[in-house]
This record gives structure tokens, C-alpha cells and sequence, in this order.
């Protein structure tokens, strides 16, 4: 960490490791919080909770001298694959799935007081696009659909209130969207600008809505170096300087 800000973790599978891709929710919320915390990427495309709860003491060891504020977390897509005949591959079963993510969630909360965590759900799919982007003769057949993503993102969804732990409903916050089988997806599966910017619009009502000390929205946490300078940008009148930290209008959307 340099210079003290807090520190926002992204931990998960592909949705997190191409987040900062093609208008991607993690480059957003980079965006977003530019001169008020530090947002680390981990992401590892096609990583299950077993992979996760591998590497957890490597990516977030407890003595680690500073702890994050923030870890944002998304597993389920790659478990929710239906297991191959060799017992090879990505799939977990449903009742291991939720004791995985106990697990992963014990671990982020004993990190420090003020380690908060949010869990995204699996979010929906566009079974026939995904079907026409994952035929190859490299990989067998990916079977997913989703109603087992569905089963999937109810399971964390509860997981999460019986734990206290915030959670963002993909799977459902996806579907309100008339179009989001079209519109949400590049693949079938891996999100599009457009069901980024949902993703993005999910996390910042939870870091609005969190009774958390210190708060973690945007818009009520310090920006770094904002005092005013004489070297800033002189005004009309030429007799003073126009401050630009706080400045938004760079942006096509002016997020809440």
C-alpha cells in the first residue's frame, strides 16, 4: 500500500480477473475511487472454491502488516458446471460450494475488525450464445445452464445472511433488465460493458446502504491531496485557482 489509502480487494474467477476488460465493473469502480483506495486485482479465470481456499493463506495472509478494507468476492460460475465422467474439471457440488465459501468468508472476516466483505452471486447465462462460443475441439463440452446458476446464487445468497454478510444477487439483479440475454454478456457468460455497469450499480447501493465504520462509499471518504494550491488551475477572474480534485465530469456516467 502506498501512502495510506484503504486498500478494496477483487477476489474471484474470470467475472473478476477480465473486470478491468472492455469497460469492465472492477475498472469502474478503479475509476470511482481514483485518489480515495487502492483496488487490487485477484482474479483467476476458471478457478472453483477448492483453487480458492488453496491460495488463501497466500493471497490474504493474517499477518499481513495492512489488512484490506474491502474484498469483493465472486466463485460459483466454474463450480456450477456439471461434473465430467473422468472427475476431472471445474465442478463442485452444491453442499461443498456453500461450505467453501464459509470457509472463505471466516478467513476474510478474521483478517481485521475492519475487513468488510461483500459475496457477488453467480449471475444468469445465455445458454445458446454460450454454447456457440465454448464449441472447440480443445475443451469437452461445458454444460451449464441457468438453473444451476440459479441454485447456485441462492445458495450464496443465503450463506450470506445467515453469516451477516453483505451480497449483491446477480442472478437476479441481472434479469430485471428486459434485454440482458443479449445486452449483459460478450459470450453467453462473461460480462459485457452493460452488465458491468449492473455489477458496478449493485455494489455501490451496498457500500451506500452498510452501516460500516468507517464508511467504504465513494462519495463520503476522503479524496487524497484535495486541499486547495496555488498551483491548480487559475479561475476566470484570474485571481484565484479552480480546485479539480473532486471533478466527475470526465466520466459518461455520473454514478450514485
Amino acid at each position: 500500500m502506498l501512502g495510506g489509502r484503504p486498500v478494496f480487494v477483487l477476489f474471484g474467477s474470470s467475472i473478476v480477473q477480465y473486470s478491468f476488460s472492455n469497460g469492465g465493473w472492477g475498472a469502474a469502480l478503479a475509476d470511482i475511487y481514483a485518489r480515495k483506495a487502492d483496488i487490487i486485482l485477484r482474479g483467476y479465470t476458471g478457478w472453483n472454491t477448492r483453487r480458492a481456499l488453496q491460495v488463501m493463506d497466500k493471497v490474504f495472509p493474517k499477518d499481513a502488516p495492512v489488512q484490506p478494507s474491502l474484498v469483493i468476492v465472486y466463485f460459483g460460475g466454474n463450480d456450477s458446471i456439471a461434473a465430467h465422467p473422468s472427475g476431472l474439471g471445474p465442478h463442485v457440488p452444491l453442499d461443498e460450494y456453500i461450505t467453501n465459501m464459509r470457509k472463505i468468508a471466516e478467513h476474510l472476516k478474521s483478517l481485521s475488525e475492519k475487513t468488510r466483505v461483500i459475496f457477488l452471486s453467480c449471475p444468469p447465462l445465455n445458454e445458446e450464445m454460450l454454447r456457440k462460443s465454448t464449441s472447440s475441439t480443445i475443451l469437452s463440452e461445458i454444460v451449464r445452464t441457468n438453473e444451476t446458476c440459479r441454485l447456485y446464487s441462492d445458495a450464496c445468497v443465503s450463506l450470506c445472511k445467515e453469516m451477516d454478510l453483505k451480497v449483491v444477487d446477480l442472478w437476479n439483479a441481472m434479469q430485471k433488465r428486459e434485454d440482458w440475454m443479449t445486452a449483459c454478456f460478450t459470450d453467453g457468460l462473461h460480462l459485457s460493458e452493460e452488465g458491468s455497469k449492473i455489477v458496478v450499480e449493485e455494489i455501490l447501493k451496498v457500500l451506500k446502504e452498510a452501516d460500516w465504520d468507517p464508511c467504504l462509499y465513494w462519495k463520503s471518504m476522503p479524496t487524497e491531496f484535495a486541499e486547495d494550491s496555488p498551483y491548480d488551475l487559475v479561475s476566470s477572474s484570474g485571481e484565484t485557482t479552480v480546485n479539480p480534485s473532486e471533478w466527475t465530469i470526465h466520466r459518461t456516467i455520473q454514478w450514485d
